[in-house]
């Protein structure tokens, strides 16, 4: 076990656990808004979504757990990572001169730890709203499901909630523009064509998201879904 854990925690150990926690928080964010997604669907497969998830009792609640694990180290580590390295060079560059290239220094590289502590609040505020918060219920099939689609529109007639969201959105794609990349890095794919390839790929896959989740606020707040929810909406 210290050998595990001192592998763990050096400086090798940390860029494997920071792209493996990184990877798996993307297919979770890939995961959640084809989720979220639904709303564009059939009245209730929203509805139906939730229901199918919840109807693996104890395994979402482990699912949940390990996301939660995950989320915790890949913030804790991405975040000491960024402390150490300003402790080293206090004082900023007054030019950043490289750009692309192997360092692939670049705007969305520069702001990960701001993004990331955004992020941070956003997702507690995310669960605090749509996991803990109140919600009617509806029936399918014959079984009681928690209404997550009256929910959300309901949230999302908020402009502060539906443009806040919007905005965060477009900070997880700066996000994940250069974390994508960086994830791979850390698992040791060094070489030039495939790490060009996989940067520009992942700003593009970045980008989609971004835009898929972003759209979905915007779309409620101006009426979209409203007829067929019993919610009066502006």
């Amino acid at each position: 076990m210290p050998s595990l854990l001192k592998a763990a925690t050096s400086q090798v150990g940390r860029k494997i656990l920071t792209g493996l926690t990184g990877l798996f928080l993307v297919f979770f964010v890939i995961f959640h808004l084809g989720g979220n997604l639904a709303i564009f669907g059939e009245p209730d497969a929203m509805n139906r979504y939730s229901l199918m998830l919840h109807n693996f009792g104890p395994l979402l609640w482990i699912a949940r757990v390990g996301l939660l694990l995950t989320f915790v180290v890949h913030a804790w580590i991405g975040l000491s990572i960024w402390w150490n390295k300003r402790k080293a060079r206090p004082q900023k560059y007054a030019v950043y001169s490289s750009k692309g290239g192997p360092s692939k220094q670049s705007l969305s590289s520069r702001s990960m730890a701001f993004t990331g502590v955004v992020l941070i609040i956003f997702v507690i505020f995310h669960i605090n709203t749509f996991a803990l918060g109140e919600m009617g219920t509806v029936m399918i099939d014959g079984q009681q499901a928690h209404d997550i689609k009256s929910l959300v529109i309901e949230t999302f007639q908020n402009p502060f909630y539906a443009f806040g969201y919007a905005f965060v959105m477009l900070l997880l794609g700066t996000h994940l523009g250069h974390g994508i990349w960086s994830a791979f890095t850390s698992l040791s794919i060094h070489n030039r064509k495939l790490s060009a390839m996989i940067y520009s790929l992942g700003v593009i896959f970045a980008v989609i998201l971004a835009v898929g989740f972003l759209f979905i606020p915007i779309y409620v707040y101006f009426g979209g879904g409203c007829e067929a929810a019993l919610i009066q909406c502006h």
